[in-house]
């Protein structure tokens, strides 16, 4: 699991954007960027070059999915592999992190939380456990939280909490079963934060 020992409202204040790294709190008025709380005090940036905003970029993308330095390098390797645009690419293989795609289907607070759930082997992808956050979601998938699990409770909390809040078009969610179905995988437009992907590309081209 990926581990960022500085405050997490920190980390947004800094890169100017909520990575909603915190969960609930990300979602309430004590969010460090909330508007409502008026003048929002940003950490601003001394000026940087063109290798500063290019690893800016790509720390923000990494911090915000949750994934370190050689996880990201070998996203970034396969996405250059497979034909199309390499940047949208790697930002669909980031989106199909299984840890993404429970976040994403509301059933956690967090991607922090959804990675303990499938570690702690609560989530079962095509009836079978899968501990392992950083897998990559393809099309035709089944992933279900298992009904015996002690988290059930939790996760229909979350649930709620979140009825409001738009889920992706690219899986169907079933939330009497608890099962997201993968249907097709998903658009540059559907990343849900504002990233420039060609400064990374253009970081790792060097």
């Amino acid at each position: 699991m990926a581990k960022y020992i500085k405050p997490l409202c920190k980390i947004c204040r800094k890169f100017g954007v909520k990575l909603y790294l915190k969960g609930r709190r990300c979602e309430s008025d004590k969010c460090a960027l909330d508007p409502r709380k008026g003048k929002i005090r940003l950490i601003r940036p001394k000026k940087m070059s063109e290798y500063g905003l290019q690893l800016r970029e790509k720390n923000k993308v990494k911090i915000y999915y949750g994934v370190m330095e050689r996880q990201f390098k070998r996203y970034f390797e396969i996405a250059k592999k497979h034909k199309g645009v390499t940047g949208e690419i790697l930002l669909q293989l980031l989106e199909r992190r299984l840890d993404n795609v429970i976040y994403r289907a509301n059933f956690v607070y967090s991607r922090k939380m959804a990675k303990q759930l499938i570690n702690h082997g609560h989530v079962i992808v095509n009836g079978r456990k899968n501990d392992r956050p950083a897998y990559l979601v393809e099309i035709g998938d089944v992933i279900q939280i298992k009904s015996t699990s002690k988290c059930v409770k939790t996760v229909k909390e979350c649930i709620e909490e979140y009825k409001t809040r738009t889920k992706p078009l690219w899986f169907k969610v079933n939330e009497d079963t608890l099962t997201i179905e993968i249907l097709r995988y998903p658009d540059r437009s559907e990343v849900s934060i504002p990233i420039d992907e060609q400064l990374i590309i253009n970081l790792y081209s060097k």
